[in-house]
């Protein structure tokens, strides 16, 4: 828990006395790579930190004659929180998936859990839109991203951006986040070396 703490206190200029009782209320996970966190069709019950790891979120795209492919549309690692947050707001079931792709250590905490915190502290609001904002940030730079850089581009943006995660993640999840076959990822990768 004292990542967690010390990740509330330094990066969220919360005191200690604060982040403490925020977050007594996360549990702690060890979860092993490979890992569905959560499926598709399933109702998102948790705000997730991630202390170590890498996380993927997929969708399975049905395709009329071959098998569905699958589309990964986000990583998060460690020092960032996450969630389906979609579902867990709306309270409606995913439309996608979360997998671990290395062992993973979370804390997560339970939405009535997160909703009391708001109602009891002002804490919890801040926590819960500073979350809300870094989700709608991730976004809006990827759908940017998508729009007006060039799969080069991307690749080189997701370097800049996870260097050290980035030879982690099999090339086929990362290919398929910028949005090209491995084959196409393979040809930057010699270019740009």
């Amino acid at each position: 828990m004292d990542d967690l703490i010390q990740f509330y206190v330094s990066v969220l200029g919360i005191p200690k006395d604060l982040a403490l009782l925020h977050t007594v209320k996360f549990e702690r996970l060890e979860i092993p790579k490979k890992t569905l966190i959560l499926r598709q069709g399933e109702t998102e019950d948790y705000l997730y930190f991630i202390s170590e790891g890498i996380i993927r979120f997929f969708v399975h795209k049905p395709h009329p004659t071959e098998p569905p492919k699958e589309i990964t549309f986000s990583f998060i690692v460690k020092n960032m929180f996450c969630s389906a947050y979609d579902s867990f707001i709306t309270r409606r079931p995913c439309h996608y998936n979360i997998e671990t792709l290395k062992n993973t250590v979370i804390y997560r905490i339970h939405h009535q859990d997160l909703q009391d915190l708001y109602k009891t502290t002002e804490i919890g609001n801040y926590i819960g839109r500073i979350s809300a904002e870094g989700l709608y940030v991730r976004k809006a730079q990827r759908e940017m991203s998508l729009l007006m850089y060039s799969a080069e581009e991307r690749y080189l943006n997701l370097l800049k951006t996870y260097p050290e995660y980035v030879l982690q993640i099999p090339l086929k999840y990362i290919a398929s986040y910028l949005g090209i076959t491995p084959q196409a990822l393979s040809r930057i990768r010699k270019q740009i070396s």
